[in-house]
């Protein structure tokens, strides 16, 4: 698929603006910033969020609804896989699908986790490491969201440490049989296929599961207060039968998927900011319209300091991204690099977000503004794909070359 066509969404016709966003573009606009492919696709991406989500998104969350029907249209848009290329997918720079992730996460962080779990991570993995009959049958129907994917690799005692994996695949006959329990899976009761990830014989391996098989069952997980427009599972595999060709052949140890893993760290690098852009924005329309003590509070100098603080944290890691999406375009990216983009920018969206409520005051607990809302996610998000401190202890290695995760 090429770049969108201009009629579509393209710098001309632009969306709607935001409370704010025009105040804050007169000083920092990253638009500005983008090779024109990635302008075009993030055009796109913030005209599906903001006509297709935006408008039900925080009764989604108030009810923990996942609106499935919006699927479809992610893949109509180009959305889906939109990194790879070949069979159905988009094709595109990194740097565009970086900008698509910001524009969809300064909407919800829920539904850029979407697009990461189902194109970073469940048709990465296929991409990679399938076989051309797996990679033929599952990744056009996923690229145009028919078809829905879950990457199960965390389990309940394991969190940051994969390695301790206790899930197993053993050989019965022409089939692979799986048992284990896997938790914060997301899509995994929504999802028609699982990327498994297992222990065989001491090597950890990857399977393509189809969440109908017997003994597979997914149960979304009860009173998150933060992706509450979102799934996450925990995942019970009671000896799932799997044929044969359900491997994934070319994935042979922790290699794999912490190559899909960086995918999806790399999204969250620009979702981030997509979050921070937002809260920014709510704060500074605020800031200009609500009046205290017979003026607007953005007159204020300690006002116009956190101003200040969120717009240089803001652009500081909206231009890492921008660098981070120009070294992977040009194939020179490391996941150390992806470590310091993850760390970096959820910590400081998660400080704009802050600063952004105590602008709102009492109003910023409420879902007339997206704040609460983006805070919360942002805390999941800090989690999720490596912790902070994961991240620093990748760093510290590649640093000194000493590791210190135990």
């Amino acid at each position: 698929m090429t770049a969108p066509e201009a009629s579509a969404a393209s710098p001309t016709t632009q969306p709607a603006t935001q409370p704010g966003e025009a105040a804050l573009a007169a000083v920092f606009c990253i638009d500005e910033l983008l090779p024109a492919d990635a302008r075009q696709w993030q055009q796109r991406a913030r005209r599906f969020a903001r006509e297709q989500i935006a408008p039900t998104i925080d009764d989604d969350a108030e009810r923990q609804y996942f609106r499935r029907e919006l699927v479809a249209g992610l893949g109509e848009a180009g959305l889906l896989g939109m990194h790879l290329h070949g069979y159905g997918c988009a094709g595109v720079s990194a740097t565009a699908y970086g900008a698509a992730c910001l524009e969809l996460e300064a909407v919800d962080s829920g539904w850029r986790t979407f697009v990461s779990v189902q194109g970073s991570l469940a048709m990465t993995a296929i991409a990679r490491f399938g076989s051309e009959q797996q990679k033929q049958a599952y990744l056009p129907e996923m690229a145009a969201g028919r078809m829905i994917g879950c990457f199960a690799l965390t389990e309940p005692a394991g969190g940051s440490d994969p390695a301790a994996m206790t899930t197993q695949a053993r050989r019965d006959g022409d089939d692979w049989v799986i048992s284990g329990v896997k938790r914060w899976i997301g899509l995994a009761s929504v999802a028609d296929i699982a990327i498994v990830w297992a222990v065989v014989d001491g090597t950890v391996r990857g399977f393509v599961v189809p969440t109908d098989a017997a003994g597979y069952s997914a149960t979304p997980i009860d009173g998150k207060l933060a992706m509450r427009a979102s799934i996450q599972c925990e995942v019970v595999l009671d000896d799932v039968r799997v044929p044969g060709e359900g491997i994934l052949p070319l994935a042979q140890g922790l290699r794999a998927p912490f190559s899909c893993l960086n995918e999806a760290r790399y999204g969250i690098v620009w979702g981030a900011m997509g979050a921070a852009r937002s809260c920014l924005e709510a704060a500074l329309g605020r800031a200009r319209e609500r009046e205290v003590f017979g003026r607007a509070i953005g007159g204020f100098q300690l006002t116009q300091a956190k101003l200040a603080d969120m717009l240089v944290e803001y652009e500081k890691g909206a231009l890492l991204a921008v660098h981070l999406g120009a070294m992977k375009d040009a194939g020179t990216l490391t996941p150390a690099q992806v470590s310091v983009g993850k760390l970096n920018n959820v910590r400081q969206a998660i400080a704009i977000a802050g600063l952004a409520r105590s602008i709102l005051g009492g109003d910023g607990i409420t879902a007339e503004f997206p704040v609460m809302r983006h805070l919360a996610n942002l805390e999941a998000v800090r989690t999720y794909e490596g912790t902070d401190e994961v991240h620093a202890l990748i760093l510290g290695r590649a640093l000194t070359g000493l590791p210190a995760f135990t």
